[in-house]
């Protein structure tokens, strides 16, 4: 990899625009699925002024490495900070100020907060008809664990996710990242689109969005309460391989290193054993339709494991990839800084950052072909745009 190229140097451009700009957001969260909500948002020209409380701030700036804020510096870039003590009559004059002037406000306080603080749905709509609330929480708005607090592990756990992933002489797995934070951050991104549509297209008020951590992560297993349903039991752990479809798993190479392999299709599951070397297993009773590969994996993976385990990962990789199987490098986050891939794609990048210098990050997620999000400022300090939202303010409610 040698010839990789460099990584894309992003320098943030406050003139940038986006298909989003000129719909403000209200950023009331904490921590991860509220952030990426309004990451999502703000990458795409929305103003997203973070409300924090002065000091402290959002407590996503504590998860640090050396010292660095890198979870906050890549989840809120593009928006704006203003420090605010909303327990005191000034800043929460100041709050009602905002809210009547945005189109979206997201919080993920413990159901109930928000209502006590006299800012529950009918008090926000009451200012403000044409508002979007979502509303983040571990177990949603209803239902009997509506006051449960919630965090992502938990709802890993209990959404049938840890109990079928990892390996079967293992314990349940939760994921090493906030995935379940992270898939209720996009889904609630595109609920507020959805919701923004009926206001600016259909002419609709607002409306409240509620958001579980549970419900979105239970949806990308869901389809296991149809197989518990027949079977009586969901899919168990069985490491990398599915419990669906075969050959699919990770193969150690000669030379330590991992390779990927799916044959997720009939046509693509004969080609691979066309490409070992084994051809007559493409009607072999075993190996001839999935649901026979599935019942016979292990002789399947210990044939196919045989094959990729005397080769290094370069020369599978080629081997395979000439033949057209789906295969691909099992690669640390290091990898790919350095990685054709991503770097020729511009997938990764390295943004300019005032302590660091520059800091990798993710690229704008998902591309647009006309109207492309943007970079157009850096995760800001606590209360760092107090002033200047305050001024926006002012001359808002001037013109109105």
């Amino acid at each position: 990899m040698t010839d990789a190229p460099r990584i894309a140097r992003k320098t943030f451009d406050p003139r940038a625009t986006g298909p989003l700009d000129g719909v403000r957001v209200i950023d009331m969260s904490r921590l991860v699925a509220g952030n990426i909500v309004t990451h999502a948002l703000a990458d795409f020209g929305a103003d997203v002024i973070k409300v924090e409380r002065p000091g402290s701030g959002d407590d996503l700036r504590n998860w640090r490495v050396r010292g660095h804020s890198v979870f906050w510096k890549t989840y809120s870039r593009n928006k704006r900070s203003i420090a605010l003590d909303i327990k005191d009559a000034k800043g929460r004059a100041i709050l009602e100020r905002l809210i009547k002037q945005a189109q979206v406000l997201v919080e993920n306080f413990v159901p109930g907060t928000m209502e006590k603080m006299g800012l529950g749905p009918d008090a926000l709509l009451a200012m403000n008809r044409k508002l979007i609330v979502v509303r983040v929480s571990g177990w949603g708005q209803t239902g009997p664990w509506k006051d449960k607090p919630g965090f992502g592990t938990l709802v890993e756990a209990m959404s049938g996710f840890a109990h079928m992933n990892g390996f079967p002489d293992k314990p349940p797995a939760v994921p090493p990242l906030a995935l379940a934070d992270m898939i209720a951050g996009q889904t609630g991104a595109f609920a507020v689109m959805t919701a923004l549509r009926e206001v600016e297209v259909k002419g609709g008020d607002g409306q409240v969005i509620d958001l579980s951590l549970f419900e979105p992560i239970f949806a990308a297993v869901a389809s296991e309460a149809g197989v518990a349903s027949i079977e009586g039991k969901g899919a168990m752990r069985a490491g990398n391989n599915a419990s669906h479809t075969a050959p699919r798993n990770l193969y150690l190479c000669a030379d330590g290193k991992y390779v990927a392999l799916s044959g997720s299709m009939q046509a693509m599951a004969e080609r691979i054993l066309r490409t070992i070397g084994r051809p007559e297993l493409v009607s072999d009773p075993r190996f001839a339709t999935n649901d026979a590969r599935v019942r016979h994996r292990d002789e399947l993976d210990a044939i196919i494991g045989g094959f990729i385990g005397s080769r290094t990962q370069d020369e599978n990789l080629a081997l395979f990839e000439a033949a057209g199987v789906t295969v691909g490098p099992v690669c640390a986050i290091e990898d790919l800084l350095v990685h054709p891939y991503p770097l020729g794609r511009e997938a990764i990048v390295e943004a300019d950052d005032p302590d660091l210098g520059g800091l990798p990050m993710h690229n704008v997620v998902p591309r647009l072909s006309r109207t492309p999000g943007t970079f157009r400022r850096p995760a800001p300090k606590v209360g760092a745009d107090t002033e200047e939202v305050l001024a926006d303010l002012d001359r808002w409610e001037r013109g109105h």
